[in-house]
């Protein structure tokens, strides 16, 4: 979500009508109970807190040697999260203002995550040019610009992305040392991207059996996509043999023309899979920096995804709200 800031209400309603019609923002007309919302508990504390702890079985190690958990089960939960989508990314916020400043209010926000977007007039863009440097705020842009909206359009699509990568940095330079290597890849980056475009995705979660993502677009609907590379397709075919798998299975995992998902704990072929053929999915061959295959799977089964708000949803509820979209 972005909040928008600045002293003048009639300003603020004005905006928020040219704004992208699919972003979620709430106005603050009262800077210091906008700062007040900014530093709550809810917002001040970095997402990725949620998801890392001191493991306890380092106990024994020196403190110099510290061992961190990273529970990839409370990522998947955050889609549970009804409150998910309330979670400020970005800031919009007016320089002139009596109460408050706009740099004043950016040195203000305690969450380093928030990305900041200064709105300034032209005698004041030389501040404005000093923040920037200076890092206090990400972006400037001039009120009095013809362009202003797209500008501004454009910039909050910006560090909304760059707010999410800034957060997955963590998890993805932990993780990528094993099988997720993926995460890692430019090149498989890109088709991931290319991928949630075709689909309409606005919100993807790591998955952890299988690996993968659980993606939703903007109606809750969901896709599941389970990532192998040549090393998980080989490890499948080993097991499944020796569990006296039928030769047709053994055969189909052979051709790599197809990704298993076995509902067994990981995800492995087991005798009691009897119904085999309805675990494999059709396969999409991408070579990154080595070869993947993976499937997507439209609407996917043994997922609690029942109740879920989708993000159209939050839309329909903000707009309701005072101070939500107008």
């Amino acid at each position: 979500m972005v909040a928008l800031v600045d002293d003048s209400r009639a300003f603020l309603d004005n905006l928020s009508l040219q704004l992208d019609a699919n972003l979620a923002f709430r106005l603050y007309d009262a800077p210091l109970d906008a700062l007040a919302d900014l530093n709550g508990p809810s917002s001040s504390s970095p997402l990725i807190e949620r998801f890392f702890s001191v493991s306890p079985f380092g106990d024994e190690l020196p403190m110099s040697h510290r061992v961190l958990d990273l529970n990839l089960d409370n990522i998947l939960r955050e889609v549970h999260n009804r409150h998910r989508f309330e979670r400020i990314s970005v800031v919009v916020v007016d320089y002139d203002m009596p109460e408050i400043d706009g740099l004043a209010f950016c040195r203000g926000i305690e969450n380093p995550a928030i990305k900041k977007i200064l709105l300034t007039g032209k005698a004041d863009e030389k501040l404005a040019v000093q923040a920037f440097n200076q890092g206090l705020i990400d972006r400037f842009i001039l009120k009095q610009d013809a362009d202003v909206i797209p500008t501004l359009n454009q910039a909050i699509a910006e560090l909304q992305v760059a707010y999410f990568e800034h957060m997955a940095r963590t998890v993805m330079e932990a993780l990528s040392l094993g099988s997720y290597r993926f995460l890692r890849d430019a090149h498989f980056a890109v088709a991931f991207a290319e991928l949630r475009a075709r689909l309409n995705i606005v919100e993807f979660y790591l998955t952890a059996t299988p690996d993968g993502f659980l993606m939703l677009d903007a109606q809750g609907k969901a896709h599941l996509m389970i990532i192998k590379t040549e090393e998980d397709l080989r490890s499948h075919y080993d097991i499944a043999q020796d569990q006296g798998a039928p030769a047709a299975l053994l055969q189909r995992l052979a051709s790599r023309l197809y990704v298993p998902y076995f509902p067994t704990p990981e995800g492995e072929y087991m005798p009691h899979c009897r119904n085999w053929q309805a675990y494999l999915h059709p396969a999409t061959a991408f070579l990154g920096e080595e070869l993947y295959h993976y499937a997507v799977v439209s609407n996917p089964t043994g997922g609690d995804l029942k109740g879920i708000v989708s993000y159209n949803a939050f839309l329909e509820w903000l707009d309701q709200q005072e101070g939500g979209q107008q």
